[in-house]
């Protein structure tokens, strides 16, 4: 069945592209009005004593990270009734890295239309797979979160707030019939409007419940705290070579807390809000300013933008994989 409704918004690659390029451009203004404000010299100095060997460490963790979750794209694929090898997954998953730094990711969506080439399936069929994928990705993150705030002290009513508004967040979209009953609660609040398009989310809904079974959800949760921690590894790392004593639990924390809510803000990369959430709660744990900023900077650049570096290094390939022939076959 031809699913002629079901496609993907249309974004040029251009636009998209050109987003993720004046998110760079924006950070890269904030890092240097950061770095003007607490001191060139001390940057410079601090940056030049990490040695190249512990900037290779970081960008490996990272890179375990990302290699963790390219792997978990995979099973989510196969849990979605999508055969294609672990090489294709791979290709599209660290393709799409091209497009994290659009507004609430959404760039990221073009591994779908890969996998429409690929595989004829319409966008619909497909559409869950992504869905999941970010619920679970939220519910993990949130997870790891709670449990270092159990081993540590760092109780900023920020880090909670933010928290309780994620596994609300999680709960709802993690829950096949709860979001099902909001999707209907909306559609009755607004008076039974566009009936086509809540047919659709319900749908949805309906294809996200392979997911969410225990048997799939909880070592798919495991993956993902464990990829996120790896970066949260690298994060207490590069405090305590800039000098900072935090903890691992206490780092971790608030860089995952930083992460969230630049999610949260849907903004392209989180940009602003990450960063801002970043040094606000180091300073609140006593780390000097000039250390908060030049660690936040340096962990943003060896994780989001090494992301995108990696993604548009392999995008090409993964528009070259397969033609633009694919049908919307349901």
């Amino acid at each position: 069945m031809i699913e002629h409704d079901a496609a993907p918004p249309r974004v040029s690659a251009a636009r998209r592209i050109s987003l993720t390029g004046w998110a760079l451009l924006a950070f890269a203004a904030i890092l240097l009005l950061g770095l003007a404000l607490t001191g060139w010299e001390d940057a410079v100095e601090a940056v030049s004593s990490l040695g190249s060997w512990k900037l290779m460490a970081l960008l490996c963790l990272a890179l375990g990270h990302y290699l963790v979750r390219a792997f978990r794209w995979h099973v989510m694929v196969r849990v979605g009734g999508v055969d294609t090898p672990i090489t294709t997954n791979a290709l599209h998953f660290f393709g799409g890295f091209a497009m994290t730094a659009t507004p609430g990711r959404v760039g990221e969506l073009v591994r779908l239309r890969w996998l429409m080439r690929a595989t004829s399936k319409g966008f619909g069929r497909l559409l869950p797979i992504a869905f999941a994928d970010r619920a679970i990705e939220l519910a993990s993150i949130v997870a790891l979160i709670a449990t270092a705030l159990l081993m540590t002290n760092l109780g900023s009513g920020a880090v909670w707030w933010v928290l309780i508004a994620a596994l609300i967040i999680v709960w709802v979209a993690c829950k096949p019939k709860a979001l099902s009953a909001a999707v209907s609660g909306v559609y009755r609040l607004f008076g039974r409007r566009k009936p086509r398009l809540f047919a659709k989310l319900r749908r949805l809904t309906v294809r996200l419940q392979p997911f969410m079974r225990f048997a799939i959800f909880l070592p798919i949760l495991v993956l993902g705290m464990f990829g996120w921690a790896l970066e949260g590894v690298a994060f207490w790392l590069l405090l305590g070579w800039l000098g900072s004593d935090l903890s691992l639990a206490a780092a971790t924390a608030i860089f995952l807390t930083a992460v969230l809510s630049g999610a949260l803000s849907g903004l392209p990369g989180g940009l602003g809000g990450t960063e801002a959430t970043s040094v606000a709660l180091l300073v609140l744990q006593g780390v000097p300013l000039d250390i908060a900023v030049l660690a936040t900077a340096i962990i943003r650049v060896a994780t989001l933008w090494f992301a995108v570096l990696i993604g548009f290094c392999v995008l090409p390939f993964a528009e070259a994989r397969h033609s633009d022939k694919g049908s919307l076959q349901s």
